[in-house]
């Protein structure tokens, strides 16, 4: 075990971790990124991004190595694989980091970058079929469902826009979406209404993953406005209805919307209720979860963080003065009782 101290943790190194390191170095705050496996969080999952500013059109993994090279390059520390159990705030006001190792990150600050982990569908045969045929990862799986029949559910951005790419790999994708219409952006589901190799069905939710001798071999499908049943003939499925946010590593009392992200002042993205400790990214309750607005997070979040440590270890050499000078004048009052009594 090891005690290590900081003016800045930052736990998670996806867009919103890596920009809050680059302000928070910049502003010559000594400042650490724990990430329990590499550098770009769901820039990973990621094939192509075609918004972000200046990127018309960019590999995803490029894009969290250009990142994370910035942030080093400002003097920010990026450790990886870190597992972090917790973050919690001490009596005197320090945060503790605590990590699988048993090492310890102290700090009057953190921002905590943790990201989600993909919405389960919640249905019979999805955890006896992951990793063989159910997935949720379509840049990670794709290339094991050539000229295969996949499956995919989900109507948001994630899912048409990976139905798209993994169009590239298999025979034929199936998406599934259980409204009559699509939320994801109108550039995107013009794409998908255009790809020859996708069928859509909508008012539909999948009811079962079926499978025999340890494969997936279909998928049982309801419709919600009949009630009829149907099963669709796919060796793969990917989900993509959500994300749940990774808020068990905060100790601490926490507000949260109905979906379970974490409401932050809006103006410097810290938890109200625990003040010096800020959340950013995609585990904050927002109207949406774009790089680009991970990435405004984290400048706020690294802005916000620098003015509370200042604020907090003035008050921390304020403090330590008040008692320097209390002892100093008991010191010497005892001294001069000593005297009279001689």
């Amino acid at each position: 075990m090891a005690i290590h101290e900081f003016d800045l943790v930052i736990t998670g190194a996806g867009p919103a971790g890596m920009t809050a390191a680059l302000y928070g170095a910049r502003a010559l705050l000594s400042t650490v990124v724990l990430e329990r496996g590499e550098p770009g969080g769901e820039l990973l999952n990621t094939e192509y991004l075609e918004n972000f500013i200046s990127y018309p059109k960019v590999l995803g993994r490029d894009l969290a190595a250009k990142f994370a090279e910035h942030a080093r390059q400002a003097g920010a520390e990026i450790r990886e694989f870190i597992n972090v159990e917790y973050v919690a705030k001490r009596e005197d006001g320090f945060f503790e980091t605590v990590c699988d190792n048993g090492d310890i990150y102290v700090s009057p600050s953190v921002i905590v970058t943790a990201g989600g982990t993909p919405v389960k569908l919640g249905i019979p045969g999805e955890l006896e079929y992951a990793g063989r045929g159910v997935s949720y990862c379509a840049v990670c799986d794709a290339n094991f469902f050539k000229q295969q029949h996949i499956a995919v559910v989900g109507g948001g951005d994630a899912a048409v826009e990976e139905s798209g790419y993994l169009s590239n790999y298999g025979s034929k994708v199936t998406l599934i979406h259980r409204r009559n219409e699509f939320r994801a952006s109108r550039i995107l589901q013009q794409r998908l209404f255009e790809n020859p190799k996708i069928n859509v069905i909508l008012d539909t939710v999948a009811e079962e993953v079926l499978g025999e001798n340890g494969l997936m071999t279909g998928l049982r499908l309801r419709n919600v406005e009949t009630g009829e049943t149907s099963v669709l003939d796919a060796t793969g499925l990917f989900v993509f209805v959500g994300f749940k946010p990774n808020t068990g590593i905060i100790r601490g009392h926490l507000e949260h919307d109905k979906m379970g992200y974490v409401i932050t002042d809006s103006m410097t993205m810290m938890v109200p209720s625990v003040p010096g400790m800020f959340v950013a990214g995609d585990m904050r309750a927002q109207l949406t979860r774009q790089v680009t607005t991970a990435a405004g997070d984290g400048t706020t979040a690294a802005i916000a963080a620098e003015k509370y440590v200042k604020g907090f270890m003035e008050a921390k050499r304020e403090q330590r003065s008040a008692q320097t000078s209390e002892f100093r004048a008991i010191a010497e009052s005892h001294a001069d009782t000593t005297g009279l009594a001689r």
